[in-house]
């Protein structure tokens, strides 16, 4: 730790908080960011002065700062992620045929950013400005299964933090780290019926300079029950492989496009 720049120990801690619902004792900051005790009061300190965090004394917590909130103000009136994305995003749209989004974690939900709906396709809740759980979501996980098990075990502390849509997904740490370890060996994340019974998505991480996934590129498409009798011949029965294909190759577009490399 000795040899990690002072900067990114700074940037660590304000993605840590960021992150977090509410702010958040010294202890947990401390093992979410690998910092020692000494370490990181003198940083907190630093960035206290600076705005960037505020100390709440009576609570022996620390949020996030005014400073930090213009930070985010600037990013969001520039939008440069959402900007690079919408093309992208057009582009997989008419190559697949299937509504498209663009998602970004914060806290335990995803907040939905771009969508670009195909033709004829019906409108879905992953609309612009929506928040949905991020364990249920196929964008969610794949944003959880590459962030640290330190920070996914401060995010989902208890069983109440596993909100519950329609009696499926996961319901514990323990089946959410299953979940989001297939999502690594598989390359992608897959979500049926969880968010909206009756469709399903697809989803891959967009990666910063450091690896760290700052959004996710999903589709999703009708996912009719596999034992339904009798289907009928025109049923939309899209191959999710060949689909999270299309979307990792529009993730990497966006990671490269941002200085990243895509995860492999």
């Amino acid at each position: 730790m000795s040899q990690v720049p002072a900067a990114t120990r700074a940037l660590r801690v304000l993605r840590f908080l960021a992150s977090q619902p509410d702010p958040v004792p010294l202890d947990r900051i401390m093992r979410a960011c690998d910092l020692p005790r000494s370490t990181a009061y003198h940083l907190l300190g630093a960035m206290v002065d600076e705005g960037f965090v505020v100390h709440l004394a009576e609570e022996h917590r620390f949020g996030l700062g005014v400073a930090a909130f213009e930070v985010g103000s600037g990013y969001s009136r520039q939008e440069p992620l959402q900007r690079l994305a919408r093309r992208a995003l057009a582009t997989l749209v008419d190559r697949v045929g299937q509504s498209a989004h663009l998602a970004v974690l914060h806290g335990r939900d995803v907040l939905y950013v771009v969508e670009e709906r195909a033709p004829g396709r019906p409108p879905l809740v992953t609309d612009v400005g929506v928040r949905l759980p991020a364990h249920l979501t196929a964008s969610g996980r794949a944003l959880l299964a590459l962030l640290p098990p330190a920070q996914v075990r401060a995010l989902y502390p208890g069983p109440a933090a596993f909100v519950d849509r329609h009696g499926t997904g996961p319901r514990s740490l323990s089946t959410l780290r299953a979940v989001l370890s297939e999502t690594r060996a598989r390359g992608y994340a897959v979500e049926r019926g969880e968010v909206t019974p009756g469709l399903a998505s697809v989803a891959a991480a967009v990666l910063d300079h450091n690896g760290h996934p700052v959004a996710a590129v999903a589709v999703t498409f009708p996912d009719p029950e596999p034992a339904a009798p009798d289907p009928t011949p025109d049923l939309d029965r899209t191959d999710p492989a060949a689909l999270a294909a299309d979307v990792r190759r529009t993730a990497d577009v966006l990671t490269r496009r941002i200085g990243g490399t895509p995860n492999r």
